[in-house]
């Protein structure tokens, strides 16, 4: 399967807030500055040998990962498929940068679509820099938040080392110690109440530029963060990444994820997908159901599917930058109606650019209004 690595991009000095950078009041174009917010750029549409677009082109077109071999685990709970609770609504944290936006361009002829077909929905809250001193904090004001209203918010730990292959995305926590160290303080944050973790986009599918040893050390360090996220709040539901379904095989998928954790129902509730990404929900569907079949482990792993901006399906050619005719897709749900599909959620924030239709990062009002007109 020939794949190319994602372009994950982590812009400026994370709060774990999404916070307004707007427009110029004269222009239709995102400020460059970016003071606080964590951006996700999307992983290619079309896996292509080669994309001299993307910030990770000259890496191997055909990773072959090298995991050692492991037998089926054999989970100790069997217990019968329990998805989320239907009473269980997604939380809108209420600091992001489409928000502020809102609030200061009432007058906006695109004021009422952006507001209404996206500032309304539930989004991921970010936590994509190494801040070990008030990532407790930071993690808790999102969760009180939720527990309060009674709804589950959505956080990403993004601090793995080594992330993004050393792209675009480079950085996070200077070595796997320190980042089992900011995990333990990230999960202090949890609370008691429903709360969602997407853990680490691309640490699993994209880890091939590890060593065979490097990458058993990076899965090693997951596995210990699912459980320690789930021991610090039971009512955690951790999932773990599967790429998606234009990148690797459901088997070497499975495969990875095994190593990392995700079939243990002590650090894993299963998998996510099309995090930042294009893919048709229908394709992520069945390549999640797949890489779960693959992967085994208690018939209560399920999946979640970043349906952000996929409602046009994935741009030809592999295109990836804020590519025109996309459009918003299903809106956020913990009820999908489908077998082993327990949420559809944005982990992206639609809206924000990928770096073409406006600077990285920030929020841009054309950007959005195309995606949700």
């Amino acid at each position: 399967m020939v794949a190319v690595a994602s372009v994950v991009v982590a812009i400026g000095t994370a709060t774990g807030m999404l916070s307004a950078l707007g427009d110029r009041p004269d222009a239709d174009e995102a400020r460059p500055e970016v003071t606080s917010s964590p951006y996700l750029a999307p992983l290619p549409a079309v896996p292509t040998p080669s994309a001299s677009a993307s910030p990770s082109a000259s890496r191997s077109a055909s990773p072959s990962p090298k995991k050692k071999a492991s037998p089926s685990p054999s989970p100790t709970k069997t217990e019968k498929r329990q998805a989320p609770a239907a009473s269980t609504r997604l939380y809108r944290y209420p600091e992001s940068q489409v928000l502020d936006w809102v609030r200061s361009h009432s007058g906006d002829p695109r004021h009422a679509v952006i507001a209404s077909r996206i500032a309304d929905q539930p989004a991921a809250v970010w936590f994509a820099d190494f801040t070990p001193s008030n990532i407790t904090s930071r993690v808790r004001a999102v969760t009180s938040g939720g527990r309060t209203q009674g709804r589950a918010p959505v956080v990403v730990p993004y601090a793995i080392p080594d992330r993004d292959c050393g792209g675009a995305s480079q950085g996070g926590a200077p070595d796997l110690g320190a980042y089992d160290g900011w995990i333990d303080a990230f999960a202090a944050g949890l609370g008691s109440g429903e709360v969602i973790v997407i853990l680490e986009p691309d640490s699993v599918a994209q880890s091939e530029c590890l060593s065979s040893d490097e990458r058993g050390r990076r899965f090693a360090s997951l596995a210990r963060a699912g459980r320690v996220l789930k021991a610090a709040n039971p009512k955690a539901r951790v999932y773990y990444d599967a790429g998606h379904s234009g990148w690797n095989t459901p088997a070497t998928q499975a495969g990875r994820l095994r190593q990392a954790g995700a079939a243990s129902a002590d650090s894993s509730d299963g998998i996510f997908s099309n995090v930042s990404n294009f893919h048709r929900t229908n394709d992520e569907i069945a390549y999640d159901r797949q890489v779960l079949d693959a992967l085994g482990g208690p018939s209560s792993l399920g999946a979640v599917i970043d349906t952000s901006r996929n409602g046009n399906g994935a741009p030809p050619g592999g295109e990836w930058c804020d590519p025109s005719g996309r459009k918003l897709g299903r809106t956020p749900t913990l009820n999908t109606g489908e077998a082993r599909i327990d949420g559809y959620l944005w982990v992206k924030l639609p809206g924000e650019s990928d770096g073409c239709k406006g600077a990285p990062g920030t929020f841009t009002p054309s950007y959005a209004y195309e995606l949700a007109r």
